[in-house]
């Protein structure tokens, strides 16, 4: 298993890939998803494997079903199962806050107190998932804002419908229309996610530079269809 680390105030931030793990075919590695058909044992010995891997082996993990939409749940313990929502944040210490994706971006979000793990693909980040992220560290916590999206599609394998993408365009502005790599239409999420950081007035964002669709060691849906869940784990310290 290898993590991408990084510590923002009293937040640890870790970002999984597909590599170790107990899934077997199509899902083989560390899937993280209990909803797409894996088995949930090893879906379960997945998490205990990130949260040891994180040396914290009795964290409990806070991880709702993504849904594309906008809303960010203040938690202070476990969810009950199939609570629904795109993002979760909180000020307590010891939890583990996560969000997955397969060519959607998992972000971490933190202050010096409080941390937030959101999952945003473009509606999410065209609809206000990270502005909702962003408000409930604020709330929770104090000191400067910042952030780190994980592996997601770049926008050479993101192809999208003229009208679709003309809409976002209106709304979100030209940044996010180019084209893939055969010369269709294309819309760029990492664009989107950081012109909706810059509407939160939050300018400290690290994009990690990983696609999903052309990284063997992600998950992509894009490209394989059935598949497993990669993501990004937060623990506010």
């Amino acid at each position: 298993m290898e993590l991408i680390r990084r510590q923002i105030g009293a937040a640890t931030i870790a970002f999984t890939d597909r590599r170790g793990g107990s899934s077997l075919p199509p899902f083989d590695g560390l899937n993280l998803a209990p909803h797409v058909g894996d088995n949930s044992d090893a879906v379960t010995a997945n998490h205990h494997a990130v949260a040891a891997a994180l040396g914290i082996p009795e964290a409990p993990w806070v991880m709702p079903h993504h849904v594309h939409g906008t809303e960010v749940l203040t938690v202070t313990g476990r969810l009950r199962d199939g609570v629904e929502a795109d993002g979760v944040a909180t000020n307590r210490p010891g939890l583990l806050l996560a969000a997955l994706g397969a060519d959607c971006a998992p972000i971490a979000i933190a202050n010096d107190t409080a941390s937030a793990a959101i999952h945003a693909g473009w509606r999410g980040a065209a609809n206000g998932v990270i502005a909702s992220g962003v408000a409930a560290v604020r709330r929770l916590g104090r000191g400067p804002v910042r952030a780190v999206v994980g592996p997601c599609v770049c926008a050479a394998h993101y192809e999208f419908g003229a009208e679709m993408l003309a809409d976002l365009v209106a709304r979100l502005g030209p940044e996010v229309a180019v084209t893939t790599d055969h010369d269709t239409p294309a819309f760029d999420l990492r664009a989107a996610i950081r012109i909706a950081f810059a509407g939160a007035a939050v300018d400290d964002v690290e994009i990690l530079d990983v696609c999903t669709v052309e990284s063997p060691d992600h998950y992509s849906y894009r490209r394989d269809g059935v598949t497993g869940r990669h993501g990004v784990v937060v623990v506010q310290g």
